[in-house]
């Protein structure tokens, strides 16, 4: 065992990569809980590292990703050498997640956070119809769309990206509100928002065109209406290596085939 200077805690996803790193890693650095823990070692992909920051948010604890599954985009690079020593050199990123506060069909509320996005897709064959309000100024009377997403700097590379959203720098303090398969405003594609503002969204015609609402991976079904804003009371914190920084991946993904 690695003499043993920082108090590590090894979380791994089910997936077999990275359950045989988890056994790798604890025997070499040995394992102390969450709780115990300077840092969590996070192995698996984009997935399970959302899962964990949801997990540790104001918890004070940094998060550090090795890659052991199909996407690794939050991750660093799997390595067994020299974990102290990459985690002393790491960049740490403090960041607020967005609120998600919807009102449902059935007459209940429901909250979740979001990492990367919120975003509104169609339930049905039929498109959504969406009211879009800004700090109390409407600005879209009327979208009729498949979807819509605000996505934060840090997940405007995810499908925010896919949505042809644009790449936002993780130092900005911007938002990306994009849509998926507009048919009416036919030509907006889009729009950057400050990240203080407080978005509103109203489903029209809800019954006839029933609408989800998901915040990273909580879903919830027919809603009536989305409240969107910055958690400024919620922190999560990350920890990459220099020279595969989150500004630096999003700075490279710019420029990438």
């Amino acid at each position: 065992m690695v003499a043993n200077t920082k108090r590590l805690s090894f979380q791994a996803s089910p997936a077999p990569e990275a359950q045989h790193a988890f056994e790798q890693l604890t025997t070499l650095y040995g394992n102390s809980s969450v709780e115990d823990a300077d840092v969590i070692i996070a192995l698996g992909g984009d997935g399970f590292m959302l899962q964990t920051l949801h997990q540790t948010i104001n918890s004070g604890k940094r998060i550090y990703g090795m890659n052991c599954g199909s996407v690794g985009f939050l991750m660093n690079d799997y390595r067994l050498d020299g974990l102290f020593e990459r985690i002393d050199t790491a960049v740490e990123n403090d960041f607020h997640p967005l609120q998600m506060k919807t009102v449902n069909d059935d007459g209940t509320t429901s909250i979740a956070l979001a990492i990367n996005e919120v975003y509104l897709f169609r339930q049905s064959y039929q498109a959504a119809k969406l009211k879009v309000t800004i700090d109390g100024h409407v600005r879209l009377e009327e979208l009729i769309c498949d979807g819509l997403m605000i996505a934060t700097p840090a997940g405007s590379t995810a499908y925010n990206l896919s949505a042809h959203g644009p790449i936002l720098p993780l130092e900005a303090p911007l938002l990306a509100m994009t849509p998926v398969s507009a048919f009416r405003p036919r030509r907006w594609r889009g729009a950057l928002l400050p990240n203080k503002v407080c978005v509103d969204i109203e489903i029209l015609e809800p019954s006839k065109r029933p609408v989800n609402a998901v915040a990273d991976n909580t879903e919830v079904k027919s809603v009536l209406s989305v409240r969107i804003a910055q958690s400024t009371d919620r922190t999560a914190r990350i920890l990459s290596d220099p020279d595969h920084s989150w500004s630096e991946r999003i700075l490279a993904e710019q420029f990438s085939d």
